[in-house]
C-alpha cells in the first residue's frame, strides 16, 4: 500500500498577501506541496513602505524573506511568469513561459493594479503609475532631468506618491485631485483642509476640483489641460487614482466577479468554484475591495485555516489607519464620518501648530465611534482600541483628544484596561493576551523579541507603542524591576555608566568593558561609552576610532553617494571677506557643493574621504576650526544683528553668540545642542527654538532652554529673567552639565525635561537654588571641558597615524572611490544617490 501523494496549493501572486499565506500555511502544516507564481523579477517585499526606496532602502532591505526561505520550506517559485489560462475542468493553470501546473487549492492573490483614467495623452513619456519597485526605478531615472512633477490623485498612495517626488528634488511637485478635498475616503472636510494647508506650508501645491481632460506634449509630457480649460505646465505625472482589482484571470477562467471589479468571494474566501480561493485586493466580499494589507493578511489567515481543517470566517475588516505623509501625522478610525443626529462630536483645531483632532461618541456619551486625527496622531493606538472593545468613555470624553487636566490620569484608562481579546497588532492578528502571555510565560521582554515570538509589530508598525507599553506593564504587573540599561553588554543606565566611568578614570572602551561591561560590545553601546568619554576627557575622539558612527569616525558627515560634508565653525556667522575667499577657494579646488546652512554657516558638500584631511589642513591655516557639525555636540548659537546694526536691538547679541559657542564649542553630549542669542523679543535668532536661548531684555538677558525643532518641535521654557551675562554664563554651564550628566543616549534636551519629574520647577531648583548641593562641582567639569578644548580637525591633520584612517583604500591611500560619480545641479556639482 503506498503513501498518498500531499495534494498541491498553487499560489498565484507573489505579493505581500500571497507570501503570507504561504507563511501562514506552513506554520500549520507541511501536509501540501506549495508552488508559488510571481509575475514581477523579485520575491515578496514591502509595498506599504515603499517610498522609503526613495530614501536610500535597498530591494533586498524591502524584500519579507529571501529566496533561501523559499527552498528551505521547499516552495517551487516561478518569478516573472504570468499565469496565463485556469483549466478549472483539468484543475491546472498555465503560464506565458509555458508551465503547465496543476493543483487541488488554487489561491489567487493577484492585487491590483494602479487605476490609469482614459485621457489623451497617458501613453506619452513622463507619465508614470506608483506600485512596483520597477516604476520606482523609471520614477527616479526620468526625474533627473525634471524640474515640476505632479500626481493625479490625492488620496493615501497620491500623496506617497508626492512625497517621493519631493524626495527627488524637484523644484516643484503638484498634487491634482478631482474631489473638493485630499484623502475623501479617511478624512472629513475640516481636516482634509488642515491637512492641506500643512502640506502646502511645507512646499507642496494642491489643486482641488480638478479634472484633468488630457496630457499635452507631442512625446513627452509638458503638461495638464483641465475640463476648465486651464493648463498647468509640469515634466512628469504619477498617476495614483486608485486601484483596479487584478480580476482577469478569474473571469476568463468564469469566475463570478462584480460589476466593478473584484473577484467574488463568501466568508471562507472562497471563489464560485469551491477549490479557488481569492485573498487581497484582488478579492470582492460582501461588495467591497479591501486596499490595505491587514485585511489581506486576515484573509490569507481564514484560507490557510480551512485547508487545515479549521473553523474561521472573513465578516469584514476595520479600515482605520494611521500614517505619516509628507511628515505629516494623519489617521481615521471607526466611522470618521458619522454626523449628527447619530452621534455628538468633539472638536479640537489649532491652526497655528497645523493639528485637527474630531472624535465622534454615541448620543448617550457611552461609547466612541470614530474620529479623525490630522498633525498629532500620538492617541491613535489607544482611540482605536477604545472604539474597537466598545470601552465605556470617562466621564470627560474630551480628554481622550486633549488630555487629563487637573494632575490625574482616567483611572480606567491605557492600554492595560484592554481586554485580553483586544486586537494589538491587526496586521498578524495579535492580541492583547497574546502579548502579555509571551512576556509572562515565554520571558519575551523586548519589542524586537515580540516581533520574533508572534510577529507583532512586523506589518505596517503602527502598534509598536502600544506593544512596547503592553511589555513594560505587563513586566511591571509581575513585579519585575524594570531597569533603563546601554544595552544587553552594560548592565546600566548611561547616568550610572557615566558616574562610573568617572568615578574609576575609565578613558577607553575596552577598559569600560573589561571593568563594568560583558561580551564584546555592539552598535548600541560603543558610540553610547565613546560619547561619555569624550563629554568627561574631552580627548581626541579620532583615537577612539572603531567605536565611533560612521560621522563621528570621520569627523564629517557621510551624505547620500557616498562623499562627506565639511563644516567649519563660524561663530556667530561673523566672518570676514578673507575667510569668505578661501572657502570659496578650497570649494573650488575640490570641487565641492556649498551652501549657507539654517545655522549661519557654510556647507561644503562633496569631499572624498581622502580629501578630507587635506581640505581641513587648508581651513585650518586661515584660522577655521572644526564646526561639529557632525557630533553630539554644541553646533551653532545663532545670533541675530543686535544692537551693532539693528535700531530695536538693546544688547549686542552678536558678540555674546560669539562668547558663548566659542566656551562651548566641541563638548559632546547625549545628543546635539544648539543655541541662539536674540538682542530683542523680536526673536530673529529663533532663540526659543533651541536648547538654550538667551533674549535681551531692558534690564539684562533671559534665559530660556530645553527647546528643540525636529519633527516635534516644543518651545524651550523660561529658566531665568533679566539677568547679567555673567551669571547667564553660570547657569549655562550648570545646565549643560547637568544633562550631560544625567540625560539617556540620543535624547535631546527637551525629551530629558519632559521625562523630568518636577518638570521645569525641579530643573529651576537644581540649576538656580542649589538644591542638590552640584553646582560647584557642574560649573568646576564645565571649566575642565572648557579649558582642555582642541579642534579635532588639526588633530588628524598634525598626526600621521590619525590620517591613515582617512584612505579609502589602504594599500592606495591617494586612490578615490571609484562609486562616487557627480551630477551637475545649478551650475555647482552634486554627488549621484547611491
Amino acid at each position: 500500500m503506498s503513501l498518498q501523494e500531499p495534494k498541491t496549493v498553487v499560489v498565484v501572486g507573489n505579493g505581500m498577501v500571497g507570501y503570507k499565506f504561504c507563511e501562514k500555511l506552513l506554520a500549520k502544516t507541511s501536509a501540501y506541496n506549495l508552488v508559488v507564481f510571481g509575475e514581477e523579477p523579485r520575491h515578496a517585499y514591502d509595498r506599504v513602505h515603499l517610498s522609503e526606496y526613495f530614501n536610500g532602502k535597498s530591494a533586498d532591505d524591502l524584500a519579507m524573506s529571501s529566496l533561501e526561505w523559499y527552498r528551505e520550506n521547499n516552495i517551487t517559485l516561478h518569478l516573472s511568469d504570468t499565469i496565463t489560462e485556469i483549466n478549472r475542468t483539468e484543475k491546472t493553470i498555465h503560464s506565458q513561459k509555458g508551465v503547465s501546473q496543476p493543483y487541488d487549492y488554487l489561491v489567487l492573490a493577484t492585487g491590483s493594479s494602479a487605476f490609469v483614467p482614459e485621457m489623451p495623452g497617458v501613453e506619452k513619456d513622463g507619465v508614470f503609475v506608483y506600485r512596483t519597485i520597477e516604476d520606482l526605478d523609471l520614477i527616479q531615472r526620468y526625474a533627473k532631468t525634471s524640474r515640476k512633477g505632479a500626481v493625479l490623485g490625492g488620496g493615501l498612495l497620491g500623496l506617497e506618491a508626492a512625497k517621493a517626488l519631493i524626495d527627488l528634488g524637484l523644484e516643484e511637485t503638484h498634487v491634482i485631485e478631482f474631489a473638493p478635498r485630499l484623502m475623501p475616503r479617511q478624512i472629513d472636510s475640516a481636516g482634509s483642509a488642515m491637512l492641506q494647508a500643512k502640506l502646502e506650508s511645507l512646499g507642496l501645491k494642491v489643486h482641488m476640483n480638478k479634472s484633468t481632460s488630457s496630457i499635452l506634449g507631442h512625446d513627452n509630457i509638458k503638461g495638464l489641460q483641465f475640463a476648465d480649460d486651464t493648463t498647468l505646465d509640469v515634466d512628469m505625472l504619477v498617476i495614483s487614482a486608485g486601484i483596479r482589482p487584478r480580476d482577469e484571470l478569474a473571469r476568463l477562467a468564469g469566475l463570478e466577479t462584480g460589476t466593478r471589479g473584484g473577484i467574488v468571494v463568501n466568508e471562507k474566501m472562497q471563489t464560485s468554484d469551491e477549490s479557488i480561493f481569492a485573498i487581497g485586493e484582488c478579492a470582492l466580499y460582501d461588495g467591497m475591495i479591501y486596499g490595505l494589507v491587514a485585511p489581506g493578511y486576515e484573509m490569507a489567515e481564514v484560507v490557510a485555516t480551512s485547508l487545515c481543517a479549521g473553523e474561521r470566517a472573513f465578516t469584514g475588516y476595520d479600515m482605520s489607519t494611521k500614517l505619516k505623509l509628507i511628515g505629516v501625522d494623519v489617521a481615521s478610525f471607526g466611522d470618521p464620518f458619522v454626523t449628527e443626529p447619530d452621534s455628538r462630536s468633539i472638536v479640537f483645531e489649532d491652526t497655528h501648530k497645523g493639528v485637527y483632532k474630531r472624535i465622534n461618541i454615541s448620543n448617550d456619551g457611552k461609547h466612541l465611534l470614530g474620529g479623525v486625527l490630522i498633525g498629532d496622531a500620538d492617541a491613535y493606538n489607544i482611540l482605536l482600541q477604545t472604539v474597537n472593545n466598545k470601552i465605556v468613555l470617562p466621564p470627560n470624553p474630551e480628554d481622550l483628544i486633549l488630555g487629563a487636566r487637573g494632575g490625574e490620569a482616567n483611572a480606567g484608562a491605557g492600554v492595560v484596561s484592554l481586554p485580553d481579546e483586544a486586537l494589538i497588532c491587526s496586521c498578524e492578528a495579535v492580541s492583547k493576551g497574546d502579548i502579555c502571555s509571551a512576556v509572562t510565560d515565554l520571558n519575551v521582554t523586548s519589542v524586537e523579541g515580540m516581533k520574533k515570538c508572534n510577529k507583532a509589530g512586523t506589518g505596517c508598525g503602527g502598534c509598536v507603542p502600544l506593544v512596547k507599553d503592553l511589555i513594560h506593564e505587563t513586566l511591571k504587573a509581575n513585579g519585575t524591576y524594570i531597569k533603563n540599561v546601554v544595552c544587553e553588554h552594560f548592565e546600566y543606565s548611561r547616568q550610572e555608566l557615566f558616574d562610573l566611568l568617572k568615578l574609576n578614570n575609565i578613558r577607553t572602551y575596552d577598559d569600560a568593558l573589561d571593568h563594568f561591561g560583558k561580551g564584546d560590545g555592539c552598535e548600541a553601546c560603543k558610540p553610547t561609552v565613546a560619547s561619555i568619554l569624550a563629554s568627561l576627557w574631552n580627548d581626541v575622539i579620532a583615537k577612539q576610532h572603531t567605536i565611533q558612527d560612521s560621522n563621528d569616525r570621520y569627523l564629517a558627515n557621510i551624505q547620500k553617494g557616498g562623499t562627506y560634508s565639511v563644516v567649519p565653525r563660524i561663530p556667530g556667522g561673523e566672518i570676514t571677506p578673507d575667510k569668505l575667499i578661501v572657502i570659496g577657494q578650497v570649494a573650488k579646488k575640490y570641487g565641492l557643493y556649498t551652501k549657507i546652512t539654517g545655522g549661519q554657516r557654510i556647507d561644503l558638500f562633496g569631499a572624498h574621504l581622502s580629501d578630507l584631511p587635506d581640505i581641513w589642513s587648508e581651513l585650518i591655516d586661515a584660522g577655521f576650526e572644526s564646526g561639529h557639525a557632525y557630533g553630539k555636540a554644541l553646533r551653532t548659537v545663532k545670533s541675530c544683528v543686535g544692537s551693532t546694526w539693528c535700531r530695536f536691538g538693546l544688547h549686542d547679541s552678536v558678540s555674546f553668540a560669539i562668547e558663548v559657542e566659542e566656551r562651548y564649542r566641541g563638548i559632546r553630549a547625549p545628543h546635539k545642542i544648539k543655541g541662539g542669542v536674540s538682542g530683542c523679543v523680536r526673536e530673529c535668532a529663533e532663540a526659543q527654538s533651541k536648547d538654550f536661548g538667551i533674549i535681551a531684555t531692558e534690564k539684562g538677558w533671559n534665559l530660556y532652554v530645553c527647546g528643540n525643532g525636529g519633527s516635534k518641535p516644543q518651545h524651550a521654557q523660561l529658566l531665568a529673567t533679566d539677568i547679567d551675562k555673567e551669571t547667564c554664563i553660570k547657569y549655562l554651564d550648570r545646565f549643560l552639565m547637568f544633562y550631560i550628566n544625567t540625560a539617556d543616549a540620543l535624547t535631546r534636551t527637551a525629551t530629558w525635561l519632559n521625562k523630568m519629574e518636577g518638570g521645569m520647577s525641579y530643573l529651576k531648583n537644581v540649576i538656580i537654588n542649589d538644591s542638590l548641593g552640584i553646582n560647584k562641582q557642574l560649573e568646576a567639569e564645565m571649566q575642565g571641558l572648557v579649558s582642555s578644548y582642541h579642534c579635532e580637525w588639526k588633530e588628524v591633520v598634525e598626526s600621521p597615524d590619525l590620517r591613515k584612517q582617512f584612505a579609502h583604500f589602504v594599500n592606495a591611500p591617494k586612490e578615490k572611490d571609484p562609486n562616487v560619480a557627480f551630477d551637475t545641479m545649478r551650475e555647482q556639482v552634486k554627488a549621484k544617490d547611491w
